[in-house]
This record gives C-alpha cells, structure tokens and sequence, in this order.
C-alpha cells in the first residue's frame, strides 16, 4: 500500500470518529432536551394529583376531610370536647348545688306563729312586770325575732325594747323548748301617762303571723313606761333578776 492510500484511509478513519463523537453529541443533547420538558411537565402533574394530600398537610387535614366527607365528623369531635366541658362545669354547680342545700337545710329557720305558743304571766319581782314564754310546739329548731312586738289592746304603736337586754346573737329554740322576754307594764312611781287597761295581747313575727296571747285573768294595765326585753335563753335574763 503507498503512503498516498495511507494517508487517506487514517483521514477517513478519523473523519468517521469526529462524525461518530458528533452525532453522539447530538443525541445527548436532544436527550437532554427532550428530558427537561418531560420533567416539566411531571411537575404540574405531580401537583395536580396532590390537591387533596397536599391541602390536607396544609390545611390541618380539611382537603381530606372535605374529600372523604368527614369535616362533620371534625366538628363532632369539637363539639364533644364543649359537650365534656359542660358536663364537667354541670358536675361543679351541682356539688355547690348540694352544698348549698345541706347549709340551708343545717340554719333553723325563722319562727311563726304557727311553729310556737305564748304564754303571759305576772311576776311578783320586779314590779309591774310580765313574763311572755315562748315555747317551740314544731318538729324543728326555729329562730325567734330579736324581741316581741307586743300590742296590746288597740296600740298603734310597739313599746320600746331596752337595749341594755340585747344578747349576742338572736335566741334559737328547739322543739319543746322556750325562750322568755320581760315587759314592763307601767311605772311604779306613777310618773307614766296615758295609762289604760286591756285585757287583749296580740305579737306579730317577722313572715306576717300573728300570735294571740291570753293575758292573766281582769287584763293588765300599762302606761307610757311600757318596755319590752329582747327574747332570752332564760327567765333570769328576762327579768334582769
């Protein structure tokens, strides 16, 4: 073989390797192309298919509730966590409820005239004076008014109470006990005015009962000195003895 054909079959040779590598070239770079539109095109597809994953991840999970049908079934989940909280709050106004209840039912109630009777009688010591009883005929405890609202015959007007007598806390009786006040019925020097005779008594309590009391037999008579004492535990401390 000359150097002539020599020389062209290696121009040949490499020829066909340039055209070789250049068509490799060229298909990469068609690869290339054609792989980056289908990668874009991927994307927007990827994001169509995850409206509901992804509105549930960003959302709280509404896409999916939505979708499924259950957003009720969120909203019923909330509405028992209210319901358990209310029932809750039910249970301690109910305790307070019952407590209350067994309070009221421990403090005695105020007295009526139905709940006690009164007495009146006349005392030799200290002069002139009364002694009202007040004795509990009920089945429970009751609380008597702070001091006898005494009437007596057609009195417009209550005696005056004296201070000096009040005690500590009003006078509580149990059923078939007594509580006592003093009254004064008239001076003993003579110094009172506008004194009469009556024979008839009547005490109101505080609910708008009204006590009739008998007084001692011909009545009393009382004067502008009449005063009254605050009910007491005893007969001492009604009469100051």
């Amino acid at each position: 073989m000359s150097a002539r054909t020599t020389r062209r079959t290696r121009l040949f040779a490499a020829t066909t390797v340039a055209l070789a590598a250049l068509a490799l070239t060229a298909c990469e770079g068609d690869g290339s192309d054609t792989g980056a539109p289908a990668g874009s095109s991927s994307v927007p597809a990827g994001d169509q298919a995850k409206p509901s994953t992804g509105g549930s991840e960003s959302d709280g999970g509404k896409g999916t509730d939505a979708a499924n049908g259950s957003t009720g079934g969120g909203a019923a989940t909330g509405s028992g966590s209210s319901g358990t909280g209310s029932s809750d709050s039910r249970s301690s106004d109910t305790g307070a409820s019952d407590t209350d209840s067994q309070d009221d039912g421990s403090m005695p109630g105020k007295c009526s005239a139905s709940d006690v009777k009164i007495t009146a009688t006349k005392v030799s010591r200290p002069l002139n004076h009364l002694l009202l009883t007040a004795t509990n005929t009920g089945s429970k405890t009751c609380m008597l008014p702070p001091y006898p609202a005494a009437r007596f015959g057609g009195a417009q007007s209550v005696p005056p109470v004296a201070e000096a007598t009040k005690p500590q806390s009003l006078t509580g009786v149990e059923p078939g006990k007594s509580g006592y006040a003093g009254v004064l019925l008239s001076s003993g020097d003579g110094s009172g005015e506008n004194g009469y005779e009556t024979n008839t008594l009547t005490i109101p309590f505080e609910d708008g009962s009204i006590a009739t009391v008998s007084l001692p037999s011909g009545g009393v008579y009382v004067d502008t000195a009449l005063t009254v004492t605050y009910w007491q535990t005893s007969m001492d401390g009604a009469l100051g003895h």
